[in-house]
């Protein structure tokens, strides 16, 4: 790819009980997303089922799957369908060594997987029950080179630490994608009114602070306690959201970035060459 622009699209859908339903319509979104451009498509997490993790049920741990396995195959044969660069959100993946992880593949044109991360970071509190189900990734970060571009995928609660974001970007990584399920429950709604907000800005100091850019796809729709709240959005490497999808509803969020803007960010400020990570220590446990 010669040209400094990229199109991507982002999926944003609600998930019902039925995973073949699921897969049907994830293949309609990504055929509409590459109807309209689109070269890079990301799915939000967990996408084929139901966000089972706001409880701990030991039934639903039957979900979990082999790679390459069902949801694997279909996204391979999406990828392959459809001509696109297809990070697919993130599947319940029942490891070779028998645990179970969040997923991320990344799958070329040609249908062959390029990346794959598994979760790192794993919540475990009310309504998020996901250390029940996930094994934190062992994996490290990971990223790929497609048309000249170099990506990387992470998983929602990886969102609220900056280090991964910095760590790929020092590895030259150009977009980051998070597909995400992040909603509200009623005493969240409640008592941090603000959480939408602060999840949005914790992603776009992400994109400022390291001069890249920054895709977040969220689920939408209601699932027993939690209503997700949606807005999946793109960050450019100022910080400035340059897309952004509805809070309630489907979504195929389409939009065309110049990857020009992250040298211009980056040389203007010159934020990778006035880092001192001699007196970096602390966060990795040295004086």
């Amino acid at each position: 790819m010669t040209s400094s622009k990229v199109t991507i699209a982002l999926i944003q859908a609600a998930a019902g009980a039925e995973i073949n339903a699921n897969l049907e319509n994830t293949g309609r979104l990504v055929a509409k997303a590459a109807e309209q451009g689109a070269k890079i498509v990301c799915l939000q997490e967990l996408f084929a089922t139901r966000y089972f993790a706001q409880v701990e049920d030991k039934e639903a741990l039957r979900l979990a799957e082999p790679v390459p396995g069902k949801t694997s195959t279909f996204l391979a044969g999406l990828a392959k369908e459809h001509r696109v660069t297809l990070v697919g959100g993130s599947i319940f993946e029942l490891g070779e060594d028998g645990h179970r992880y969040n997923t991320a593949l990344t799958f070329n044109p040609e249908g062959n997987v390029v990346a794959k991360y598994r979760k790192v970071h794993v919540p475990h509190d009310p309504n998020f029950w996901e250390k029940f189900y996930f094994t934190p990734g062992n994996l490290g970060y990971v990223h790929t080179k497609v048309y000249d571009i170099t990506i990387a995928p992470l998983i929602c609660y990886d969102q609220w630490f900056p280090e991964p974001a910095r760590i790929l970007a020092m590895r030259g990584v150009q977009i980051i994608f998070y597909p995400t399920a992040i909603g509200w429950f009623p005493e969240m709604k409640e008592y941090e009114p603000w959480t939408a907000g602060r999840w949005e800005a914790a992603m776009r100091a992400h994109a400022s602070m390291n001069a890249i850019y920054v895709a977040a796809v969220n689920r939408t729709g209601k699932e027993g306690n939690l209503t997700f709240w949606g807005g999946s959005f793109v960050a450019d490497p100022y910080g400035e959201i340059v897309a952004r999808a509805p809070e309630a509803e489907e979504a195929v969020l389409v939009v065309s970035l110049d990857m020009d803007r992250i040298s211009q960010s980056r040389d203007g400020w010159l934020l990778m060459k006035n880092r001192r990570p001699d007196t970096y220590g602390p966060l990795v446990g040295k004086p």
